[in-house]
């Protein structure tokens, strides 16, 4: 979608496969799986979606999936497939030398598993060598400090190996990042997740991140189980969608 000089890309890093009952929390079974049919182990298939802005020379790339770190036995608990995200890239002629700015909603494996990659020698290292990666500070404090019922979804070398090159940018709060992209604090899933806001050709258009996982979580009680503070969720879906 290309209007006013800037183009808009929806990317894929492929699929994840995560149990329904964590996607749709007090939904119950029999309801969700008319909408999100399951595997034999309770899994749903979920998209592994980013979104690249495009403006000029200007290549802002929002999230960044799983990645290709994942060792075969996370691999096949969450049914993962090859990464995409990169080839994605070389189908629109850019190279991950390209992306000058990458906005990650939150710090979990699948969002931000393709913020960095395997060198050589085995090295995590950026995967994006000339971006600048923007977080929120909560959420950074977070990811290097998560509790007991969060420690699984946050892999270091997803986001470590950004602060050691000196490519992170910490935030805190809501904020314009560059080229008309704001940054809106949620918190709810995670501490210090953000979505990002901005408009095109005259439309205001969101990335919700995991405030909104799916179409089905429009509906204002589907709320993951995952989710830090659901009554906080509940609340930030009903300010989006008025």
């Amino acid at each position: 979608m290309k209007k006013n000089g800037t183009s808009l890309f929806l990317l894929s890093d492929g699929t994840i496969k995560v149990d329904g009952g964590s996607v749709f929390g007090q939904v119950p079974r029999f309801q969700w799986q008319g909408m999100a049919t399951p595997d034999r182990h309770n899994r749903v298939r979920l998209g592994l979606n980013c979104l690249l802005i495009r403006n000029g020379s200007h290549c802002v790339l929002l999230d960044t999936g799983v990645g290709s770190k994942e060792p075969e036995e996370v691999r096949n608990v969450y049914g993962l497939g090859p990464s995409r995200l990169l080839k994605e890239l070389r189908a629109l002629d850019l190279s991950p030398k390209d992306i000058t700015d990458v906005v990650l909603t939150h710090l979990h494996f699948d969002h931000t598993g393709g913020a960095t990659r395997l060198d050589r020698a085995g090295t995590p290292v950026p995967t994006f060598p000339l971006a600048t990666y923007y977080v929120q500070r909560a959420a950074w404090e977070e990811a290097n400090d998560p509790g007991e019922r969060a420690v699984y979804n946050y892999h270091p070398d997803d986001f470590l190996p950004l602060n050691r090159s000196g490519q992170l940018q910490l935030l805190d709060g809501d904020a314009d990042i560059a080229y008309g992209i704001k940054v809106r604090v949620t918190d709810s899933h995670t501490e210090g997740h953000q979505m990002i806001l901005f408009d095109h050709g005259g439309e205001r258009l969101a990335f919700p991140g995991d405030l909104i996982p799916t179409p089905y979580h429009l509906q204002l009680a589907c709320i993951a189980a995952s989710d830090k503070a659901p009554e906080n969720t509940l609340e930030r879906k009903r300010e989006l969608l008025r």
